[in-house]
């Protein structure tokens, strides 16, 4: 069997490792209806995602007529509260994606996230599902500092760093993951199943996929970068 391409392979989390988003938006629901605003449906939170909280909670208000500032930052505050306090009561692993973790550690791949989620979140959701102890490192949108999350690069030269070095590779669903890999230059893999903010074949990855079983066979036929 030819070597695997890559030593280290990185995660987004919503819409590419888990499923998330009827947790997000009942707690987007939660603070709306404090806020005094329409609920949305909880599908459509799937248009928001991206980002982070903050910036899901603040389109969901912007299309509602938006609201001065430090309003919206309590009400962000009860968000986050709320969240914190059911983060995993719908949210779960994509079809394959214990598959696929296992597959890559067969190969000798470690492996990380790094999500725009806060870290405690991220830990917190990946320990109730039993896959924290998956990764060598979790890296959250608050981990590397103000304004240092994707679509910056800094959090995915962290976690190459803190895996050991060597080939990377990083899957999302996204423009912002797409945009750090391509700072980071790094090989990027688009999760075409999850929260993408682009049509398919859009995203502007390296390869799409339709589901987390093909990860393995589009990272062979990548080169690392």
């Amino acid at each position: 069997m030819a070597k695997f391409p890559f030593d280290i392979v990185a995660f987004d989390l919503d819409g590419t490792l888990l499923d998330t988003f009827r947790d997000l938006g009942a707690a987007v629901n939660h603070a709306l209806a404090l806020g005094g605003f329409d609920a949305i449906p909880v599908d459509s939170s799937k248009d928001l995602i991206g980002g982070g909280a903050k910036v899901m909670l603040a389109r969901a208000v912007e299309r509602q007529g938006g609201m001065p500032a430090d309003d919206f930052h309590a009400l962000y505050k009860q968000m986050l509260s709320y969240y914190a306090a059911n983060n995993a009561v719908h949210s779960r692993p994509y079809p394959g994606a214990e598959d696929c973790l296992d597959a890559l550690a067969g190969r000798g791949a470690r492996m990380a996230v790094v999500t725009n989620k806060f870290e405690d979140f991220a830990r917190r959701i990946l320990t109730t599902l039993e896959l924290a102890d998956r990764f060598e490192t979790i890296i959250g949108g608050d981990t590397m500092g103000k304004g240092r999350a994707k679509p910056e690069p800094d959090s995915l030269i962290e976690a190459r760093a803190r895996c050991g070095g060597g080939s990377f590779a990083f899957v999302g669903d996204s423009t912002y993951d797409v945009m750090a890999a391509r700072a980071a230059q790094v090989p990027v893999i688009g999760a075409r199943y999850g929260y993408c903010d682009k049509p398919p074949g859009e995203l502007g990855a390296d390869v799409e996929i339709d589901s987390l079983a093909a990860l393995i066979p589009a990272l062979e036929d990548l080169r690392p970068a």
